[in-house]
């Protein structure tokens, strides 16, 4: 063998490993490849076993000096190999094809893709902004309810509108607020209460209907809105109370109740702000709300005070048929009076509940009003009665009835007037005042009696016609 034909075969060899590891892999990769490639790729998986058995046909021919046209075999070889390389172009274009279109397809899924969380995110956003929304009005709601409760719990007018404030003002973002009422004999908007402020300037507001933000918004019945009421001219007119406040943005709503104007809700912030339109509808609910609850607290405190004037009337009504009664028979002046004083005293000492213990002052004071109806050559007569004028005298407490029974109010008294000369049943105190201050008190056909002998009187009397444990505390209390 000569130096070049040496020097080829050691050549081949390498080629030849390669070519093994190559159909290797081709075999390897064979279930991967899809079924329009396989024709090719076994194709291309014959020639390389071809370009093996030539090499080693060709070592053959060098290592045992066989005579053979070499040519032949290089130019097989080149045939093979030309045919190899057509098919690694065809496969390397059809893998290029699949990979552009591949490209393509990553291209639109990955567009799809930015398109779709694009989308995501603004219904992240608006989920998010909804569920921002619907906590804000759960908080509005708990806050409505909130003030609910307080209206229902207190009609005195300061606490719940200081109440109001406390729960309102802090959710509607605010640093501070004032209730302004209207007092309707003035036309003027006066302090109601305040929330928030670090001075007391707020309390010295006085604002006519008409006249700066509250005024507007009371006059006109509509939201005010100043942006910046340090920016002049503004309407609203009481900078001057506020000036180290530091407020900038101010809202005024009218409070309306009944068609009727009650006052103003005005509240400040220390920046700007501006309303959306939800903050708004929640603001204007509030003042619905503090409307409702000065409504009803007014209309409350003028039921207790026509109350008490009712109560005052009757009871001046009943005091006055007490002197009337006193003044058609001068002898008994102020006995009334004492038997009533006399009787309450006794029913305190016994603990007689304070909403009876008016009940038994109209009673003692009205328990002679039966006398009206007893002719007065009876009722004056300075001797003995006769039978029939006895008997006339005794059906004064039946005239009482008669007299007292219609009036409703009068209905809890009517038992002193009525039953104040029954003998002893366990429960009346009002016969033993009764009978003492007559003893004690002159007629025109007695003398008074010593107290001493008017008690030994009564004890006397105890356990028949007096309850003896009233006695003793009858007697221990005069």
């Amino acid at each position: 063998m000569t130096p070049s034909q040496l020097l080829s075969t050691i050549l081949v060899i390498p080629g030849i490993i390669f070519l093994s590891v190559a159909a290797r892999l081709c075999v390897q990769t064979w279930r991967q490849v899809p079924i329009s490639l396989a024709g090719k790729w076994q194709a291309l998986t014959g020639l390389i076993l071809f370009f093996i058995a030539g090499y080693l046909f060709f070592i053959v021919i060098q290592v045992r000096q066989l005579v053979f046209p070499v040519e032949i075999v290089t130019g097989l070889v080149f045939l093979g190999g030309s045919l190899f390389v057509f098919l690694v172009i065809g496969l390397s274009r059809l893998t290029i094809a699949k990979v552009r279109d591949a490209d393509k397809e990553i291209l639109r899924t990955n567009t799809a893709l930015v398109h779709k969380n694009t989308e995501l995110e603004k219904e992240i956003a608006a989920r998010m902004e909804a569920e921002g929304r619907a906590k804000a009005r759960l908080q509005h709601l708990t806050t409505l309810h909130a003030i609910d409760m307080v209206i229902t719990a207190s009609l005195d007018l300061r606490l719940t509108m200081k109440l109001f404030l406390e729960q309102t003002v802090s959710q509607l973002g605010m640093d501070a607020g004032a209730i302004l009422l209207l007092n309707p004999h003035t036309q003027t908007l006066d302090h109601g209460a305040d929330w928030g402020f670090e001075g007391l300037g707020i309390r010295k507001s006085r604002v006519r209907l008409g006249e700066g933000g509250a005024g507007l918004a009371a006059y006109e019945r509509r939201i005010v809105y100043i942006a910046d009421i340090t920016e002049l001219p503004n309407p609203f007119v009481r900078l001057e109370l506020l000036q180290h406040e530091k407020f900038i943005t101010y809202y005024a709503v009218p409070l309306i109740a009944k068609g009727q104007v009650k006052g103003v809700f005005e509240i400040f912030c220390r920046q700007r702000f501006e309303a959306d339109p939800e903050w708004s509808d929640f603001f204007e609910a509030l003042a619905i709300q503090a409307a409702i609850a000065i409504d009803n607290a007014t209309l409350f405190r003028k039921l207790q005070e026509s109350n008490i004037e009712l109560t005052l009337a009757y009871d001046t009504t009943i005091e006055g048929w007490a002197k009337a009664l006193e003044l058609r028979d001068s002898e008994t002046e102020g006995h009334t009076q004492r038997v009533a004083e006399l009787t309450l005293k006794v029913a305190c000492a016994l603990g007689i509940r304070e909403d009876e213990l008016d009940h038994v002052r109209r009673g003692a004071l009205l328990h002679d009003i039966g006398k009206m109806a007893v002719p007065d050559s009876v009722l004056m007569n300075a001797g003995p009665l006769t039978e029939e004028e006895q008997q006339i005298m005794r059906q004064h407490p039946a005239f009482a009835f008669d007299l007292l029974s219609p009036i409703h109010y009068l209905r809890p008294a009517l038992d002193i007037p009525y039953c104040h000369h029954e003998w002893w049943d366990g429960t009346r105190i009002f016969s033993i005042a009764d009978t003492w201050d007559a003893l004690i008190s002159a007629r025109r056909y007695r003398e008074a009696w010593l107290p001493e002998k008017v008690a030994a009187h009564i004890h006397s009397l105890a356990g028949t016609q007096f309850d003896p444990n009233l006695v003793d505390i009858f007697l221990a209390t005069v």
